[in-house]
């Protein structure tokens, strides 16, 4: 019979704290729409830290990370505005040795899928963000965290 020793902690190298998540919603496409939504949130103090938008003839997917998920969920629950909530991984990319090609190739070999990403607007750090939605996000945070890439949390982002 084999033992398995805990772990230190210092060898976790996930990051500590609240996952980030998003919300995905559907807009009519009319003009205005988007910005009845950002109105909307930033009327509550909300702000729109990352946004991703698929538009369509009559409807649009839009993708944000708010400063807030959790008011944002029950704002939009109280306006009756269908939604969906998502783990997401932030992860922070460098111009030497964690670059996007570096945390494709450790994404590629620990076999997670990446869904879909985009780019956040905010960048606590001056570094490039990178939203990436996968199909195991905790096993991602951790891949990429041992690769040695920054993986951020709701608390690094949220002011």
């Amino acid at each position: 019979m084999t033992t398995s020793k805990p772990r230190p902690h210092s060898e976790t190298a996930t990051p500590a704290g609240t996952p980030v998540r998003h919300l995905s919603v559907f807009l009519h496409n009319r003009v205005g729409a988007l910005m009845a939504l950002v109105k909307l949130l930033t009327d509550h103090r909300i702000e729109v830290l990352g946004l991703s938008l698929q538009d369509t003839t009559e409807l649009a997917l839009v993708r944000f990370v708010p400063s807030d998920p959790e008011t944002t969920a029950m704002l939009f629950i109280e306006k009756g505005i269908p939604h969906v909530v998502c783990p997401i991984t932030v992860v922070e990319l460098r111009e030497t040795d964690h670059t996007l090609a570096h945390a494709l190739a450790a994404l590629l070999t620990a076999e997670i899928d990446i869904n879909f990403s985009y780019p956040l607007l905010v960048r606590p750090s001056q570094h490039p963000l990178l939203v990436l939605h996968l199909d195991s996000p905790d096993l991602g945070a951790e891949v990429l965290s041992k690769a040695g890439f920054k993986v951020l949390t709701q608390e690094d982002l949220s002011r």
